[in-house]
Parts: C-alpha cells; sequence; structure tokens
C-alpha cells in the first residue's frame, strides 16, 4: 500500500497533503502527482465501494481526503505565472463528483491558464451568466456519471450559442470521443493530460451547436422526463428489490435502477448503445460482489424492457444491447 493509500484508508487528510507536497518538493511533476498519484488513488478508493469492502460513508471520507491533497497541489499552483486565456471549469447539472473537476482546473492552472471553478452541479443558467460576465476563451465540462450527459448537452448548447469552445471529459463519456461528438462538443480529453494539451488548440470561435431533432431525441426527453417513475416501476417488478436484503444490498440494488435507466437516456441522447452493456456489467459487479446471483441482473434487463416498451428506440437498446440475454420474470414477458 503506498503511503497516500494508507492516508486514504486511515482518512488522514494531513498525511495525504504530506505525500503529495513531498514528492512535489523531490522534483516530481506536479500533473504527473496529481493524476498518477491523487486521481489514480481515488479510482481505488471508488472500486473498493464496489466491491462492497468499503462503505458509501468511508468512500465519502476518502474522497474528502483526495480533495484536500487536491487543493495543496492547486494552491502550489497558484505560483506559476498566468500566461495563457481563461478557462469556465464546470461539473454538468446532476454531477456531484467535484472532485474531477477539481483536479482537471489544478492541472490547467499549472499549465498557465487562469481558471474559474464553478463547482459542482452547476446549471446551464448559471454558466451562461459566468459565460456573459467572465467572457472565457474556453468551457471546460467535467462529467462523471451517465444521468449527467443531458445536462452536458445544455452546457454545450449555452457555450456555443456564446461562440466560446468546449472542452468535456469523464468516465460518462466512455473510452473515445463518439459521445462527446453526438453532444456537439468542440473536444473531448481522455484524462487531464490529454486536456491540458488540447486547451492550446481549440478554436478562438465556434458556431452554435447543431439542434437535436429525431425520435430518438423525443424519446430520450420523455425517458428523462419520467425517471424516477420509471424507477419505481422497476422497483416493483425487480424480485432484487421486492423480496428485501440488508441496507447496504437494498442501498446497491436502488443504484442500479437508477444507473439502468439513466443507461438508456444516454444511448438514446449519444445514439451510442455501449452505455447499456457497460452499465449492466456494472451492476452484475456491484452484486456479485455482495453475494447476489448475476441472473438478477439479467431479470433487471428484462423487466427494464418490459418497463420501457412503449418506447421503440429505446426498447430496441435494451433487447439488443443488454449482455447475457433477458430473463423474463414469472408471468412477464420483455417483447
Amino acid at each position: 500500500m503506498t503511503g497516500f493509500d494508507r492516508a486514504l484508508s486511515e482518512v488522514d487528510g494531513e498525511a495525504a497533503v504530506a505525500v503529495v507536497l513531498g514528492l512535489i518538493a523531490d522534483g516530481a511533476d506536479p500533473l504527473a502527482v496529481l493524476v498518477d498519484v491523487v486521481a489514480a488513488g481515488q479510482r481505488r478508493v471508488g472500486e473498493r465501494w464496489q466491491r462492497g469492502e468499503w462503505s458509501v460513508a468511508r468512500e465519502h471520507a476518502a474522497t474528502g481526503v483526495s480533495v484536500l491533497a487536491t487543493e495543496a497541489i492547486a494552491r502550489h499552483a497558484e505560483r506559476v505565472p498566468v500566461t495563457r486565456g481563461r478557462v469556465l471549469v464546470a461539473c454538468a447539472e446532476r454531477e456531484w463528483h467535484l472532485l474531477p473537476a477539481l483536479v482537471i482546473s489544478t492541472a490547467m492552472r499549472l499549465h498557465g491558464w487562469d481558471t474559474v471553478l464553478l463547482g459542482a452541479s452547476t446549471s446551464p443558467a448559471r454558466l451562461s451568466q459566468y459565460l456573459q460576465d467572465v467572457g472565457p476563451d474556453a468551457t471546460a465540462v467535467s462529467c462523471s456519471v451517465l444521468g449527467a450527459l443531458p445536462t452536458t448537452r445544455r452546457f454545450v448548447e449555452a457555450s456555443t450559442t456564446a461562440g466560446v469552445p468546449i472542452l468535456v471529459g469523464g468516465s460518462a463519456f466512455g473510452p473515445d470521443d463518439r459521445r462527446a461528438v453526438a453532444l456537439g462538443a468542440t473536444a473531448w480529453a481522455p484524462d487531464a493530460h490529454g486536456a491540458v494539451a488540447l486547451l492550446d488548440h481549440l478554436p478562438a470561435v465556434v458556431p452554435k451547436a447543431v439542434p437535436l431533432r429525431g425520435d430518438r431525441f423525443v424519446e430520450q426527453a420523455a425517458v428523462e422526463l419520467g425517471h424516477n417513475r420509471l424507477v419505481e416501476v422497476l422497483r416493483g417488478r425487480w424480485s432484487a428489490t421486492t423480496s428485501g436484503g440488508a441496507p447496504s444490498f437494498d442501498a446497491a440494488c436502488g443504484e442500479a435502477l437508477h444507473q439502468a435507466v439513466h443507461a438508456v437516456s444516454a444511448a438514446l441522447l449519444t445514439g451510442d448503445p455501449r452505455p447499456i452493456p457497460d452499465t449492466a456489467w456494472w451492476i452484475d459487479r456491484l452484486l456479485t460482489a455482495r453475494g447476489a446471483d448475476s441472473r438478477l441482473v439479467a431479470e433487471l434487463g428484462a423487466v427494464l424492457a418490459l418497463a420501457v416498451r412503449d418506447f421503440p428506440e429505446a426498447h430496441a437498446l435494451v433487447v439488443g444491447h443488454w449482455p447475457g440475454g433477458l430473463l423474463v420474470p414469472e408471468g412477464e414477458r420483455a417483447s
């Protein structure tokens, strides 16, 4: 276990700050410390929660330690002279994971950019106001969860309407630029290194994003609007949530339901079906780590297909891309 991992495990913010500042004092590249120590350590925190090794409370406490370490590097970055333009850095609305945006903002500041971090779950209206007040050279948006992709699209509309290029990134975009292109973003970065490199090459002015029109987007809007209703329908049909269980297992199942509906919405919005199988596999790892049978995931695919049967595009996505087949509950059918 590294010194930083030990600090995360023991929820020792002072030790975590000492580790990162010690590495920088010894000559390490601050950006490498940010990415290879802090961000990598935080990924392992998420994996421990997914494997059921850490509770949500412990995960949040460790995340607070990562934030303290990142803020320490951010204070170091303030010593770097501003030699480039200004970037607005924001989390899309419904995106409460501030740490990735803080990492990106700090990475850009280390590269000589003046950054303005707007915080977690920024509304499109607030972004528009800052675009008008600050007049940035670029907007950078962090999006870690599929449920925030629709509001990221609204950020794209707000930023490009002002003529400001918009750079997007985060795990919700997957391994390539397909979803970013579908949303009309100016550029997509796979990580902090990529974001810093891309900033120097963004156009000064961009055209307004092309409107999204068609049946797929109509269905996406309906699924997004009816999200909570669909989750309750699934909760009432999926045996994992109707049979009852330990509070931690029930909480994991509740999260699985939300992510399953978000995956359908993301696939409709971007035309990329991969959120569906990726989410199914994520749910499988989440539940089997807590002792559940993998057949519960196949059953969830079936009840999800049934719940969206009035949306032809969504129904076809679930039937065609939920992995491992659909295990239809007794007395119901998926199509």
